[in-house]
C-alpha cells in the first residue's frame, strides 16, 4: 500500500484509501479483473434497469466523450462496467487497465477510483491522479456518480467520465451527478407509471376497508393510505399475512395482492354486500361488483406450501381440489358451465354431478362469493399466478420470478391446470435465463423448479462476480446436482 501524506489529501479520498487498506489492495495491481464473460454481458445487460435508458445517457454525455479525450462508463451496483463510449485513443488507452465493459471497479477490486469510490460512499465522487490506490492509475482522472432506483432505495450503478490527468476537469463532476439526477428522474417517471396502473386496480380495494387500510407496494412504498400523511413514506417490507409497523405505530396485517400489499388493521373488514350480485351466465359479468363493492378474494396458490384464499383479510386454507376450483374460475371470469368445469378438473372421466358437491362445501367455507349457472366467483379476484403471467405479458421479469414462489398447485393432476402450470414455468424460466441479471437468478434457483435447474445454476455462477458469497453456494448445489447428490 502506497503511503500518502494525509495533509494533503481530501477526507473522501482519506476513508477509500482505508477502506482500500481493509480489502488488502496492493498498489500494484495491474488491472481491474473480468468478471464478465462476452456471452454473460449481453445478458447483465439486458437485464439492467438502465438498458433502455441508455440512448439518453450516450447522447448526453456525447459531446464530452467523443469530442475529447474522455471515456464514459457505466457500471451496475457493483462496479461491473457494462458499457463504455469514447474514441479509440481513450478506449486503447483504458482497456490497458481493463477500464472496459465486463471488468469490475469496485473498490474492493482495484481500490480508489471514481466509480468504486462513488458506489461506496453514495455520493458523486471525483479521484485525481495519484489519489488512486493503484500506481497504473496515477495518469488517470475519473468523475463518478451513483445512480439510484426510486422504488427500492438502492443504488442501482453508476455513471462515470475518465479521462488522462491533463484532459479531466474537476468540473466533470457536475456533469456525471447531473446525468445521474437524469437517469433518476427517468426511473421515477417509469414508477410513477406503475404505481398508476397499481392504483387503478386496487385502490377500490383500499375503499372497501371503510377507511382503515394501507396500499403499499412490493418495495414498502406507500401508494395510497385511508389516513392522511402516510402516501410517499416508506414501510418494512411486507410478508404475506405477516404484520407491519405503520410509522404512526399502528399494526397492520399484510394481504397480498399480487404487486402489491394491502394493510388491514386488526379488526377491519371489507363492505360485504355478495346479496347484491346478480346472476346470470358470461352476459353478467359486466354487472358484477367492482372491487371494493363487495368482498375481496385472494388467491396463493404457487409453490408447495399449503394453498390458501383470504376473503377480506380472512385466512382459509384449501383442500387441493378447492384450490384447483378456484384456480380455474379465476382463470375463466366469465365463468364455467359444469360439464366445462368437470372436464378441466378431470378430463374425460368427470361428470357434473362430481363437481356439484365440491362447489358446495367451498360456498359453505368461503360464503356465496361462488355462484352457479354458471359456475364463477361473484367478486373480485386477486391470484398469485395471474399477477405472474400479467407482468411476464408486460416484460417484467424481475417483478415476475420475484413473485413466482414455485409451479402452480405442483401436486394437481387436473388437465388444465397442468397446462396452465407448465405454460408458466417454462416462461417464468426462459425469461429469468435470456434476461436476468444475478438477483434474478439468484431468486429463481431457490424456487422449488429451480432448485435442480443446472443450466439456471451454471448460468448464475457466470454472472456472479467474484468473491461473491452466494459463488460457493451455487458452486456446491452444482456440483451435488452433477454427482446424483440432488
Amino acid at each position: 500500500m502506497v503511503v500518502h501524506d494525509p495533509v494533503t489529501v481530501r477526507p473522501p479520498i482519506t476513508e477509500s484509501w482505508r477502506r482500500s487498506r481493509d480489502a488488502g489492495i496492493d498498489a500494484g495491481v495491474a488491472a481491474a479483473p473480468l468478471v464478465f464473460d462476452r456471452d454473460v454481458l449481453a445478458d447483465a445487460r439486458a437485464a439492467h434497469p438502465l438498458e433502455r435508458h441508455l440512448p439518453m445517457l450516450r447522447d448526453l454525455l456525447r459531446r464530452v466523450a467523443d469530442e475529447t479525450e474522455h471515456l464514459m462508463v457505466i457500471t451496475d451496483e457493483t462496479g461491473n462496467a457494462l458499457w463504455t463510449q469514447g474514441p479509440p485513443a481513450a478506449r486503447r488507452a483504458a482497456d490497458a487497465i481493463g477500464l472496459t465493459e465486463g471488468f469490475r471497479w469496485s473498490e474492493d477490486a482495484v481500490g480508489t477510483n471514481g466509480i468504486g469510490t462513488a458506489l461506496a460512499t453514495g455520493r458523486p465522487e471525483y479521484v485525481y491522479a495519484a489519489e488512486h490506490v493503484a500506481h497504473v492509475l496515477h495518469r488517470w482522472s475519473c468523475a463518478g456518480a451513483p445512480i439510484t432506483d426510486p422504488d427500492s432505495g438502492r443504488v442501482v450503478g453508476c455513471i462515470d467520465v475518465s479521462a488522462t490527468v491533463e484532459a479531466l476537469h474537476p468540473a466533470t463532476v457536475a456533469l456525471v451527478a447531473a446525468a445521474a439526477r437524469l437517469a433518476e428522474s427517468r426511473l421515477e417517471n417509469e414508477m410513477l407509471a406503475r404505481d398508476e396502473r397499481l392504483r387503478a386496480r386496487l385502490l377500490p380495494h383500499l375503499r372497501g376497508l371503510r377507511g382503515s387500510g394501507v396500499l403499499v407496494t412490493a418495495t414498502g412504498r406507500v401508494l395510497a393510505a385511508s389516513a392522511d400523511g402516510l402516501r410517499g413514506l416508506r414501510v418494512p417490507v411486507p410478508e404475506p399475512g405477516g404484520t407491519v409497523a405503520l410509522p404512526d405505530g399502528r399494526i397492520a396485517v399484510a394481504e397480498p395482492l399480487g404487486e402489491a400489499f394491502l394493510l388491514r388493521l386488526p379488526g377491519t373488514r371489507g363492505r360485504v354486500d355478495a346479496g347484491a350480485v346478480p346472476r346470470g351466465g358470461a352476459r353478467d359479468a359486466a354487472a358484477r361488483p367492482a372491487a371494493g363493492d363487495g368482498p375481496l378474494l385472494t388467491l396463493s396458490l404457487l409453490g408447495d406450501g399449503q394453498p390458501h384464499a383470504h376473503v377480506d383479510g380472512r385466512r382459509s386454507d384449501l383442500t387441493l381440489r378447492h384450490a384447483e376450483i378456484l384456480a380455474l374460475l379465476a382463470l375463466h371470469p366469465c365463468g364455467l358451465s359444469g360439464d366445462r368445469l368437470s372436464l378441466y378438473l378431470y378430463g374425460d372421466d368427470g361428470s357434473p354431478a362430481t363437481v356439484r358437491p365440491e362447489i358446495h362445501r367451498l360456498r359453505h367455507q368461503l360464503g356465496d362469493i361462488v355462484r352457479a349457472r354458471p359456475y364463477r366467483l361473484g367478486c373480485a379476484v386477486e391470484a398469485d399466478f395471474l399477477t405472474v403471467r400479467r407482468m411476464l405479458d408486460d416484460g417484467d421479469v424481475v417483478g415476475a420470478v420475484r413473485l413466482y414462489g414455485g409451479e402452480l398447485l405442483p401436486r394437481s393432476d387436473a388437465p388444465a391446470l397442468r397446462a396452465e402450470r407448465d405454460e408458466l414455468a417454462v416462461r417464468v424460466r426462459r425469461l429469468a435465463l435470456d434476461h436476468g441479471g444475478a438477483d434474478t437468478l439468484w431468486t429463481y434457483v431457490q424456487t422449488e423448479p429451480g432448485r435442480a435447474d443446472l443450466e439456471a445454476l451454471e448460468r448464475l455462477r457466470s454472472v456472479l462476480p467474484a468473491g461473491d458469497p452466494r459463488v460457493a453456494a451455487v458452486a456446491s448445489r452444482s456440483a451435488r446436482l452433477l454427482s446424483g447428490e440432488l
